[in-house]
């Protein structure tokens, strides 16, 4: 890996996300292949993190991870929480955990043709898989999220190297840029044992990418796997479960899940994750087959509506959604979709 001064890092990869440039950070998460056998990082307990000013900073990541909803109406526009795509508090290998995610990031993404920090790509998923409005730059709410990142994967790799030693605190300017920098402060065990671009691959990253069907996917026949395996869950509608207006299982469709700009809205995306974790806490119980078609029927319906969107739907799905999705199409004879989606952050500032 070629290096950059850190100062030049900083300047580079850390300025405030303008309201109306929206940069897509929502682009596919890359994975890991998943190997037999394969054994993974495993973060430390909550109960370890410490006490002090670092700690806290960890344990309300924590806390805003697995109840992102405290923060609805405020950069939060729909019912869900990060722990909802991220199983196991972002604990979970294969489900995109945040220890994999942390050590990927500074990143170069093709798509807004720019190097991210990893407070970027949490900015990102605020504006698009939350349906929301993304935290300023340096806000108390990203530094929280990226200790608790940084906490999970620096404790595992530490543990890997057989450091029982506390993880030590670093500068919130750190936190935001993310573990994959050449003069981040890595334990010098960890680093005989691994390289940065090594930190940046670690098994378990992202979603396994699942085989591709035998036949083209296809909603008429997810819509027989969503019946028989998710709708006891997500409900008929697709629209999730809430008691006393909390939801305790999540909407996959409809104005109060996942916009059309997040990046599970790709069918492959949602294949990938469907397959491996679902149905919950089961895991790998579909056929790829099956997989493909579920994501594809839970992404032939309307949710809000794309972030980017200026007036021309056709535009949007020229520019943004040259992929496997149905944003722009009609689906069976339905109205095109997005051209009837749900508002954008509804209750946000």
């Amino acid at each position: 890996m070629k290096k950059i001064p850190l100062i030049l890092l900083s300047l580079i990869m850390i300025p405030a996300v303008q309201a109306d440039e929206l940069p897509d950070t929502q682009t596919e998460l890359v994975s890991v292949p998943k190997l037999a056998s394969q054994t993974y990082l495993k973060p430390r307990p909550l109960n370890a993190i410490p006490d002090g000013e670092f700690g806290d900073k960890v344990r309300k990541g924590y806390e805003l991870f697995v109840n992102t909803q405290q923060l609805r109406g405020k950069y939060v526009g729909n019912e869900l929480n990060c722990s909802n795509c991220h199983m196991d508090a972002g604990r979970k290998a294969n489900a995109s955990p945040l220890w994999a995610a942390y050590f990927a990031y500074p990143a170069y993404r093709k798509k807004n043709d720019k190097v991210n920090s990893f407070e970027e790509r949490i900015q990102g998923c605020f504006t698009y898989s939350m349906n929301g409005k993304a935290p300023a730059s340096g806000s108390a709410e990203l530094v929280a999220l990226s200790a608790y990142s940084y906490w999970l994967g620096m404790g595992g790799v530490m543990d890997m190297a057989k450091l029982d030693s506390p993880v030590p605190a670093i500068s919130d300017a750190l936190l935001l840029q993310g573990g994959k920098l050449a003069d981040f402060p890595i334990p010098e065990k960890v680093k005989s044992m691994m390289t940065i671009d090594e930190l940046a691959k670690l098994p378990g990253k992202g979603f396994p990418l699942v085989p591709k069907p035998p036949l083209a996917y296809s909603p008429v026949r997810g819509e027989k796997v969503y019946q028989a395996h998710c709708q006891s869950c997500h409900g008929a509608d697709g629209l999730g479960y809430e008691t006393a207006g909390v939801y305790s299982l999540p909407p996959l469709w409809g104005p109060d899940s996942f916009n059309w700009g997040a990046g599970m809205h790709r069918v492959n995306t949602a294949a990938s994750f469907i397959y491996e974790n679902m149905p919950f806490g089961k895991s790998i119980q579909l056929t790829a087959q099956e997989a493909w078609d579920v994501a594809a029927y839970v992404n032939s319906h309307e949710r809000p509506q794309d972030p980017r969107y200026k007036g021309d739907v056709s535009k949007l799905m020229t520019k943004y959604h040259k992929h496997q999705g149905y944003y722009g199409q009609a689906v069976d004879g339905s109205p095109i979709l997005g051209s009837h989606s749900y508002a954008i952050n509804p209750k946000g500032e």
